[in-house]
């Protein structure tokens, strides 16, 4: 088993729809982002790609790549689901944290935690917290994101 982090941060911007987790969530800004600017997918991606010992998420899904420009977070999570498939792996559960002072992540949690399970195919489970006011999520600049996932090796020992 291999465990791997993965942190990421977007600042607010206006004319978006705010995606986290998968979910559209009502908000007076979305995150601005080459792709959709889901903070907690890309924390959750880049978990899942460290613990498969893969590159980050900018490596595979480069921002200045057109294919990769407006992609959900659930079609990235998907793709690195199959990368670690592909690398003999298999994702066994991912854990995130989002750090904002609003929106308000409790009445959005289980959606965003039902579309990152169905997307990566292994149970994601959310939490969120303050700053208290401090610094640039405290501000209501942006949204950060910590995640953590847990991958085990899909081959059987010889008995």
């Amino acid at each position: 088993m291999r465990v791997g982090l993965g942190v990421d941060a977007h600042r607010f911007g206006d004319g978006r729809p705010l995606m986290l987790g998968t979910v559209e969530i009502p908000h007076s800004a979305g995150l601005v982002g080459h792709s959709d600017g889901d903070v907690v997918a890309h924390a959750v991606c880049d978990a899942v790609l460290s613990a498969g010992g893969l590159p980050d998420i900018g490596a595979l899904f480069p921002p200045g790549d057109p294919a990769w420009a407006g992609v959900s977070g659930a079609v990235l999570l998907g793709h690195v689901r199959d990368r670690v498939v592909a690398a003999g792996l298999r994702v066994l559960n991912a854990h995130a944290v989002v750090v904002c002072e609003a929106p308000r992540i409790g009445p959005h949690r289980q959606a965003m935690q039902d579309g990152m399970t169905a997307a990566l195919g292994a149970p994601v489970t959310v939490h969120a917290t303050t700053t208290e006011t401090m610094g640039f999520t405290g501000r209501g600049e942006g949204i950060a994101c910590q995640a953590v996932a847990l991958v085990a090796s899909t081959a059987t020992e010889a008995v």
